[in-house]
């Protein structure tokens, strides 16, 4: 990208000594942010509840149960075939506004709403497509910075319902529930219409339903082994299908990635004649600082140095994610490429503190304090048990987990180990949760027999769960950590009031 002012170069080095010594295998893990926040309080996550009107809750639980008989999002046909023909008979909507298109394996959502946060600041319109969600299917869907409302959800799907079932009629599969939900992603954002589409991949990149954009900004979260069945069994093979989502002339932002996953997306730039700017290098987290509600950082971006940043989220993962959604908006807005002068300061803080991810460490209780978090595989977890010790200190950590049966669940829980006094085991309602049992097996190998307790129902798990925490004491320090699938988490989210 540019290159940097001299007064900021000395500095800048220490960055580059820090990051680029990282084990390559630890650098999937993210990080943090944060700016002065007094007035208006903690950033309201906005996970949207059932409809109030009877009749729009019915409407809106017509579509859902039509969209459930699509296969789900666990089976795929690997190709963009069906996605294109929609987007063809529905007149390329897609095509109407710019894009930033997210990959990765651990922190595209979150990236995708410190990078919504940022444009909206800079008074863009911005439309955001993220999944999975955590709570209410309207939430994948957002227009300004919040999920569209359940008639306008409901609209959509219903304005595009006969292109869909013109597209099924002459495909060889049924588009799935995924493509459909893209397609209505794509098509309101039209309509809206949205200044700039912010847009997370659903798996992989090459092959995923959002591929249909030419995103002029590909951001790439940090990369490591996850859905080894369709992506491949090592960071590199992962990365080739990640590194699809590269079009030619396009800016890559890239976190910090395993080696071998780093070359295979600097070969994929070098052959589309991309623009790279890599975290470590052109950009990254110079200072960060455990705060009250989350974290104050200094980022160095694109463009220059940003000091005393307040993020709302914890963990070093998260200030990571800081970094890479700033620079992703620094090149959308063409700082390194056509100028060099970084974004307006106070904008840049004003849109960190307002930044809210629901199930990434949120708390929902106090007295013990409960805290939600959708990892669901070990990088992820590895992340999670972190920044939880960080930020909240607990003198008793009791998890509740509960999988989904395809994950790599020995890797989590043993990433958890080590900050569990002990583990409630758990299942979710999704029919991809690992029992409860079989999981409870896993887990008596990872922290012994007497560290482990059953609680196939997610009510009573919970409340287990509470009960070990509440022998610390009312002045101790015990909490909980709900953990394992977005899925239980959402439920979890819904028993303890949220939502």
């Amino acid at each position: 990208m540019s290159e940097l002012p001299p007064n900021d170069s000395d500095s800048f080095e220490e960055i580059v000594a820090a990051e680029t010594d990282r084990d390559p295998d630890l650098a999937v893990i993210e990080a943090g942010s944060r700016t002065l926040r007094t007035q208006g309080g903690p950033p309201q996550a906005d996970v949207p509840a059932r409809p109030e009107d009877p009749e729009v809750d019915k409407a809106l639980r017509e579509v859902e149960a039509e969209l459930a008989t699509r296969w789900g999002e666990t089976k795929l046909e690997p190709s963009v075939s069906r996605i294109a023909a929609l987007m063809d008979v529905l007149g390329e909507p897609q095509r109407s506004y710019p894009s930033i298109h997210i990959t990765g394996t651990n922190g595209k959502t979150s990236t995708a709403r410190m990078i919504e946060a940022l444009l909206g600041a800079f008074e863009l319109r911005t439309g955001r497509y993220t999944s999975p969600h955590v709570q209410s299917i309207t939430e994948r869907i957002s227009l300004d910075g919040a999920p569209v409302a359940a008639e306008r959800f409901v609209d959509t799907y219903r304005d595009i319902e006969p292109y869909v079932e013109m597209v099924d009629s002459r495909q060889e599969y049924r588009l799935s529930f995924f493509e459909v939900l893209t397609g209505m992603a794509y098509a309101a954002f039209a309509d809206a219409p949205v200044d700039v589409a912010v847009v997370e991949v659903g798996m992989g990149g090459s092959w995923d339903a959002t591929n249909v954009i030419d995103g002029s900004v590909a951001v790439v979260t940090p990369i490591d082994l996850d859905h080894t069945d369709r992506l491949g069994n090592t960071p590199a093979e992962i990365a080739t299908e990640k590194a699809g989502i590269v079009k030619r002339d396009a800016t890559v932002i890239m976190a910090q990635q395993p080696v071998d996953a780093a070359q295979v997306l600097l070969r994929k730039a070098v052959e589309v004649d991309a623009t790279v700017a890599r975290e470590g290098l052109e950009f990254g987290v110079v200072a960060r600082q455990v705060a009250v509600g989350g974290q104050l950082v200094t980022l160095r971006g694109l463009g220059g140095e940003y000091p005393e940043v307040y993020l709302p989220l914890h963990g070093a993962h998260q200030a990571h994610n800081a970094a890479v959604a700033l620079a992703a908006v620094e090149a959308f807005f063409g700082v390194g490429s056509q100028h060099a002068q970084p974004l307006d300061i106070d904008t840049v803080r004003k849109a960190f503190a307002a930044v809210a991810s629901p199930g990434r460490l949120e708390v929902v209780r106090r007295s013990p304090t409960v805290v939600l978090d959708a990892a669901h595989n070990p990088a992820g977890a590895r992340a999670a048990a972190e920044a939880v010790g960080e930020a909240f200190q607990f003198s008793r950590l009791i998890g509740v987990v509960g999988a989904s049966g395809d994950k790599n669940v020995r890797g989590l829980l043993e990433a958890f180990e080590p900050v569990f006094a002990e583990v409630v085991v758990t299942q979710n309602s999704s029919h991809r949760a690992m029992d409860a049992d079989e999981l409870a097996a896993v887990a008596v190998e990872v922290f012994g027999e007497d560290r482990v307790q059953v609680e196939p129902r997610l009510p009573d798990a919970l409340e287990a769960a509470i009960t070990l925490a509440e022998e610390e004491g009312e002045f101790a320090g015990g909490g909980v950590l709900v953990t394992g699938s977005v899925i239980t988490v959402g439920e979890a989210r819904l028993l303890l009031g949220r939502g």
